[in-house]
């Protein structure tokens, strides 16, 4: 049967990352967002939680029926969605790497990762300097950016056995690869229609440098899924 310890970590998990995407309402920029092809699923940190949340919701009902089934089927299903999440979120691509990139870019360099805020949504002013950086409540922060890689990695190192080598030599390109092909159309196909793309870094750079960053972005990921196998004991 599934351990306390896990369905607590899942249903914490759950309660965070639901509580930091509806705080997305409370957001000024949220109106403009979801106005715009894509709304929030534009930004990887989105599609990340997203697939981080339906992991911790899933895991709790497949544990007790691979349980009392013995079904590989199932087994297979649940260890598939770990996988897809450490990646999109750990280790094929979002998660880990999203919080890895979002923080050392929010530390750093501020103005690459966070839109600027929009006339009318902030106090009028006649200053002819830039407008601020619209920065997101830490508590909010932590709910999106945080929350998902922590209690993934929690659920994959005390919970989860390691990803065999065969899993990992060939599993994981393909799902790096796909998250990444995925992410790189989408976020293209929303960038044609509303002229700007939701991180600044990948505006303000011409087609064959996101290219460039995209793949530099998935390699990463990739990476880092190896290393967090590795280091599984």
């Amino acid at each position: 049967m599934p351990r306390p310890e896990a369905l607590f970590l899942h249903g914490v998990a759950v309660g965070v990352m639901t509580y930091g995407f509806m705080s997305l309402r409370t957001l000024p920029m949220d109106g403009w967002i979801r106005a715009q092809k894509g709304g929030h699923f534009q930004f990887l940190t989105i599609q990340g939680l997203a697939v981080a949340w339906f992991t911790m919701v899933l895991s709790p009902w497949l544990s007790p029926l691979v349980f009392m089934t013995h079904s590989p089927a199932l087994r297979a299903a649940k260890r598939a969605s770990l996988m897809i999440a450490l990646p999109v979120t750990l280790f094929a691509s979002p998660t880990f790497v999203i919080s890895a990139v979002y923080w050392s870019l929010l530390l750093f360099f501020p103005s690459l990762i966070l839109q600027r805020q929009l006339p009318g949504l902030s106090e009028p002013s006649s200053s002819s300097t830039l407008p601020e950086l619209a920065r997101i409540p830490l508590n909010i922060d932590f709910s999106l950016h945080l929350a998902p890689v922590v209690t993934l990695l929690a659920d994959f190192f005390f919970f989860e056995k390691k990803y065999t080598k065969k899993q990992v030599q060939i599993g994981s390109p393909l799902v790096v690869l796909a998250c990444g092909t995925w992410y790189t159309c989408w976020v293209e196909y929303c960038a044609s229609y509303n002229h700007t793309f939701p991180y600044p870094f990948l505006t303000e750079n011409p087609f064959n440098i996101r290219v460039g960053i995209y793949t530099f972005v998935s390699f990463l990921a990739w990476s880092c899924f190896r290393l967090m196998n590795a280091l599984h004991p």
